[in-house]
């Protein structure tokens, strides 16, 4: 018997003529947004998504985790899931037939607008506006690559968007899709204490956050800047935004041209 796909946060119960022994996974939560992650390793989530405020909203069912194992999927005997890339080279490719029936199982529970994800260097880089993207769909499907890559027939067939989190190559794509489920997942209703939180940070108005500070108000013989203890709200809000433009411009210039491109068209 194969063992049920694993699944993280809040259960709920609905009506079934289903015996619950038989169930092969625990029930979708009810309009509450979904990952599914389809990936050889699946005890290696929720790992950091279990804790802080992610893992506390999965617990509280602001949002649900599911994984699918592919190797549930494997040919054969011993559960085959890759093979030896078509016209030669080195390393191995996951089958499509494989990822093919995982994805297939997994996209059984999309509704609404729910895009399926592949881990991959040769994606589009990940961003802060492709978070607020997903955060705004109904969920989420991530393929986490391993080897050499996935059968390009099967990322054609599901119409896979190709995403990366950066312009380096890791083992497998678990890590990847794990930060980019924190990014997502931070941005739902409830997830932040704080909804002025993620308005101000980086990069959400094309902007890096300006400095923070806190108590004590001297350490080693640096002070907090003198406006943040002035009590005056225009001025501390001029001054941070003036940092972080500044900040922009020195440590991102391609975000800083960016953000001038857009101010400028807006202006005409």
């Amino acid at each position: 018997m194969n063992p049920p796909t694993k699944s993280h946060g809040r259960k709920a119960i609905r009506p079934t003529l289903k015996p619950s022994s038989l169930m092969d996974e625990a029930p979708d939560l009810v309009g509450v947004w979904q990952a599914r992650v389809v990936t050889l390793f699946p005890e290696t989530f929720p790992g950091v998504l279990g804790a802080s405020l992610t893992g506390k909203a999965l617990q509280e069912g602001k949002w649900q985790l599911h994984t699918h194992d592919l190797r549930r999927h494997g040919i054969g005997k011993h559960r085959n899931v890759d093979d030896t890339p078509a016209g030669g080279g080195a390393g191995m490719v996951l089958r499509a037939d494989v990822v093919g029936a995982a994805l297939a199982e997994a996209q059984t529970h999309a509704r609404g607008r729910w895009p399926i994800l592949y881990m991959s260097p040769r994606g589009r880089c990940f961003d802060q506006t492709m978070a607020s993207d997903l955060a705004r769909c109904a969920g989420v499907t991530m393929l986490c690559g391993r080897f050499e890559g996935v059968d390009e027939r099967v990322l054609e067939h599901f119409g896979v968007t190709e995403v990366s989190l950066g312009d380096f190559v890791m083992t497998g794509g678990e890590i990847a899709a794990q930060a980019m489920l924190d990014a997502t997942v931070r941005l739902l209703p409830g997830v932040l204490g704080n909804t002025e939180s993620t308005i101000d940070e980086s990069h959400s108005a094309g902007l890096l956050e300006h400095p923070q500070y806190t108590r004590p108000a001297t350490w080693e013989g640096r002070d907090i800047p003198p406006i943040l203890m002035s009590g005056n709200h225009g001025k501390i809000a001029e001054w941070r935004q003036d940092m972080s433009k500044k900040l922009t411009q020195e440590r991102r210039p391609d975000l800083w041209a960016a953000h001038k491109a857009k101010t400028d068209n807006t202006k005409r």
